[in-house]
C-alpha cells in the first residue's frame, strides 16, 4: 500500500510533536512536510525543537528516531511552499496544530482548504463554522456527509476542513453517546473536570502556580465543554449542522498537577426510560462503532473500558489504555440528585488531541475523502 504524504502545521508545538510521534510507522500516512512559525522556518527540525522536544510531551521518541530530524521546517503561512510540496508529491493533506489567534487560525486553515489541501484541525477556530464537522469518530462519523456541501458553499474542489472538539469533553462524550444510541435519552449533565497541565500547551502552566495547588479556572474551557457536545450530537439540516437541544450541560473546569490525562466526575439525568446500573455497564462495555468496524489503525479495540476497583480510573494507571485512545470509566453508582454518577478519564494529548485527529483522518480516508 502506498502511503499518503501528510504534513503537520504547528509541528514544533506540543500537539505538533505528539502528531509527529504518533505518525511514526503509521500504516496509511507518511510524514513528509512540517511547518511552523516564521521564526522556525528554514531550520532543520532538530534545530527548531532544540530544548523543546519532550518539554511537555511524555513517552515519545526523539526526532532522530522518528526520521524527521533532517526535515526543513517551512513557514506555515507560506502557501506557495505547501502548493509546491503538493506538486512534487510530498503533501496530500495537513494536520493543523498551529498556535495562533482564532481569527488568524480560521483564515489560515481556510486558505489551505481553498488551495486544495484538506485540513484536519485540532484548533477551535472552525468548531462553530456551521458547515464544518466537529468529529469524535465513534460518535458522529455521519457528519462527514456535510463535506461536499462545505466545498460547494465555498467553491473548493479537493480542499475541506474537519475539526476535532475540545480535549475536556473526550472522556464522557462517548459514554453519553453510547447511552443515547441504546435508546436512553440524556437530559442533563453536571461535570467537574480535573485537567492535566499538558492541556495548557507550550510553555504551559508556571510551576509555582500548579505545584501544591489546583487552579479552578481555565479560560474559555467551560463554555466549550458545555456547547460543543450539542453540535456533536446535532444533525445535518439545511446545509448546516444544527446543534441538539439536549442534554443541558453544566461544567466546572479545573487545572490540576497531573502531567497527562483529563479526569471528569459526571452526574447524569436521563430524560425518559432509565436503565439499571447493570444495563449501563453492559452498554458501555459492549460499545463499538464505525472506527472499530472498519479496523482503523488508531481506533481502540475497546472504546470504553470499565474499571470495577473503588479507586479507578487514575491518570497515571489508566491514561495509556489501548494506545491511549480508550476512555476509562469507574465509580459507576446511583446519584441522589440525578440518576447516575461516574468518573471518566482520557489521555488529553492523544485521544483528546493528536490521536483523535489521526483517527479522524483515518475515518476520512476510509470514507473516500483522502487519497
Amino acid at each position: 500500500m502506498t502511503k499518503i504524504p501528510v504534513g503537520v502545521l504547528g509541528a514544533t508545538g506540543m500537539v505538533g510533536q505528539q502528531y509527529i510521534a504518533l505518525l511514526a510507522d503509521h500504516p496509511w500516512f507518511e510524514l513528509r512536510y512540517v511547518a511552523a512559525s516564521p521564526r522556525s522556518a528554514g531550520k532543520r527540525y532538530a534545530e527548531a525543537v532544540a530544548g523543546r522536544w519532550n518539554a511537555t510531551v511524555k513517552n515519545i521518541p526523539s526526532p532522530a528516531e522518528l526520521g524527521v530530524w533532517g526535515l526543513v521546517v517551512e513557514d506555515a503561512n507560506d502557501l506557495g511552499r505547501a502548493r509546491a510540496a503538493v506538486q512534487r508529491g510530498d503533501l496530500a493533506f495537513v494536520f493543523s496544530a498551529v498556535e495562533l489567534g482564532k481569527d488568524e487560525t480560521r483564515a489560515l486553515e481556510a486558505a489551505y482548504a481553498a488551495a486544495g489541501i484538506p485540513v484536519v484541525s485540532n484548533n477551535s477556530a472552525h468548531r462553530w463554522t456551521p458547515d464544518v464537522p466537529m468529529l469524535i469518530a465513534e460518535v458522529n462519523p455521519g457528519h462527514t456527509d456535510i463535506i461536499p456541501i462545505q466545498q460547494k458553499n465555498r467553491g473548493w474542489d479537493r480542499g475541506f476542513i474537519v475539526v476535532k472538539p475540545n480535549c475536556s469533553i473526550q472522556s464522557y462524550m462517548t459514554p453519553v453517546w453510547a447511552l443515547i444510541q441504546a435508546g436512553y435519552g440524556v437530559r442533563r449533565l453536571v461535570v467537574t473536570t480535573m485537567q492535566a497541565v499538558s492541556g495548557a500547551g507550550y510553555p504551559g502552566v508556571p510551576s509555582l502556580d500548579i505545584i501544591d495547588n489546583i487552579v479552578p479556572y481555565i479560560g474559555g474551557e467551560e463554555e466549550k465543554s458545555e456547547e460543543e457536545p450539542l453540535k456533536i450530537l446535532g444533525s445535518i439540516a439545511g446545509g448546516r449542522i444544527e446543534a441538539a437541544r439536549e442534554p443541558v450541560i453544566s461544567v466546572h473546569c479545573n487545572r490540576v498537577p497531573v502531567s497527562d490525562g483529563h479526569t471528569a466526575c459526571v452526574s447524569l439525568e436521563f430524560g425518559g426510560r432509565k436503565p439499571s446500573l447493570d444495563e449501563i455497564k453492559s452498554i458501555w462495555s459492549g460499545f463499538s462503532a464505525l472506527p472499530q468496524e472498519l479496523g482503523l489503525p488508531m481506533a481502540p479495540e475497546r472504546p470504553i473500558i470499565i474499571r470495577e476497583e473503588a479507586d479507578r480510573p487514575q491518570p497515571r494507571k489508566d491514561r495509556d489504555a489501548d494506545k491511549a485512545m480508550a476512555v476509562t470509566l469507574g465509580r459507576v453508582r446511583p446519584c441522589k440528585v440525578f440518576d447516575i454518577r461516574f468518573t471518566a478519564l482520557s489521555h488529553n494529548t492523544v485521544r483528546g488531541a493528536a490521536g483523535g485527529g489521526i483517527l479522524n483522518a483515518e475515518l476520512l480516508k476510509a470514507k473516500g475523502y483522502l487519497g
